[in-house]
């Protein structure tokens, strides 16, 4: 069967501001379609994306016979990769999981509630009167300041973290090309060099942060390696700050344009309603292990196909005017935090980080407003706005 081919730059900005026409017209013409622009086979409704994101057939890490030749002017990116356990599939990845969730522990993140609170407090006490960029001074320090206390690094690293960080996650974009590899490649360096001083440090030196946990946690007497533990820092910050800080801004924007204010007692359904329906992470991509023939498509080993999530969360199979901003409808059964192995293990920080952070602004900025008209930025596979101009 061939699949219904599409045509669109994720570069595009008709596509950056609004990608959701474009993914009502794939998702209407079958489970999966071919995107001409990656190249790939794409997973459009919400029941091929649930169903290949469970399947063990299917995974993130490249089978070894594909694999590419790592350039070598990314050495220092791909050396974190190599040991980061979104890309990696079992028995590794089950290890390095099992290992994090020791020290990633609910009780840690509910007891950063607190903390969070107070962040929110002072952030607002700082607004500058008049207009003023929403993601500056408050969607993008809430979560860096919390991953920073989360680890133990000080607070005053946090700007460095956010330059860090922004370098690498570049990597995954569509605008990828050699200055922005160069970029993270030199980002990826800095930030390793910086992390394996800092685990040094707490090895000789334990405190009660997130690193001296990783360093103490152990399963089967089994540790994680220093390298693995700069790769998890690394992913704790670049994947859980890059989401929240658009599943934040997208939130704002979706609350004011609706004329929605959020309350502490509705605060859970209103931050799955905003993961659902703007999510900040729009494609996820997998391998297939096998051959495997699924919604009319032959995958063969080595096929690499993509998730489109941004498009899963408004099937109108799954629930009625999918496009509308509803937060009274309770959505527990979106993708924005993936699924199955790989399903986000900083989701119930993410929604904890939300759940504060949106009740606490709207509260403290009753007036808060719009100044100007929001823009998404050209960041695909993510989606997240370039600025959040309002007045509060």
């Amino acid at each position: 069967m061939t699949l219904p081919r599409f045509s669109q730059s994720p570069t595009d900005d008709g596509f950056i501001q609004n990608p959701y026409p474009f993914y009502d017209r794939m998702r209407a013409a079958g489970d999966l379609v071919w995107w001409d622009d990656y190249a790939l086979p794409c997973a459009t409704t919400h029941a091929a994306v649930h169903a290949l994101l469970r399947d063990r057939r299917f995974g993130r890490e490249v089978p070894p016979e594909h694999a590419a030749p790592t350039p070598a002017h990314c050495a220092a990116f791909y050396a974190i990769e190599t040991h980061s356990m979104l890309e990696l599939e079992p028995p590794r990845h089950t290890r390095l999981r099992g290992l994090v969730l020791r020290a990633f522990t609910s009780r840690r993140i509910k007891a950063l509630a607190p903390e969070i609170d107070a962040l929110c407090h002072r952030l607002i006490d700082d607004f500058p009167v008049g207009d003023f960029d929403l993601l500056d001074a408050y969607c993008r320090p809430v979560p860096v300041i919390v991953i920073c206390r989360l680890l133990g690094v000080p607070a005053s690293m946090a700007p460095q973290l956010l330059r860090w960080s922004a370098a690498m996650v570049a990597m995954y974009q569509a605008r990828r090309d050699r200055a922005v590899e160069d970029a993270a490649n030199a980002a990826a360096r800095d930030f390793a060099d910086f992390l394996r001083g800092y685990v040094e440090q707490r090895r000789r030196t334990p405190a009660d942060d997130l690193i001296t946990d990783l360093i103490a946690a152990e399963e089967d007497g089994a540790r994680l390696s220093t390298d693995e533990l700069i790769a998890t820092c690394v992913l704790l910050l670049n994947a859980g700050h890059e989401a929240t800080v658009h599943s934040l801004g997208n939130g704002v924007k979706a609350l004011l344009e609706h004329g929605v204010t959020p309350t502490e007692a509705d605060a859970a359904d209103v931050t799955d309603e905003i993961l659902r329906f703007d999510p900040p992470l729009h494609m996820f991509t997998r391998y297939a292990y096998e051959e495997v023939e699924l919604f009319g498509h032959r995958f063969a080993r080595g096929d690499q196909f993509a998730l489109l999530l941004g498009a899963a969360a408004r099937d109108p199979a799954l629930r009625a005017d999918p496009a509308a901003f509803d937060p009274s409808r309770a959505v527990s059964n979106h993708v924005a935090f993936g699924g199955g192995l790989h399903f986000c293990v900083g989701a119930p920080l993410a929604r904890l980080e939300m759940q504060v952070a949106l009740p606490i602004l709207f509260a403290r900025c009753p007036g808060l407003r719009l100044a100007e008209a929001p823009r998404y930025a050209d960041l695909f596979h993510f989606h997240g706005l370039e600025r959040l101009i309002v007045q509060a």
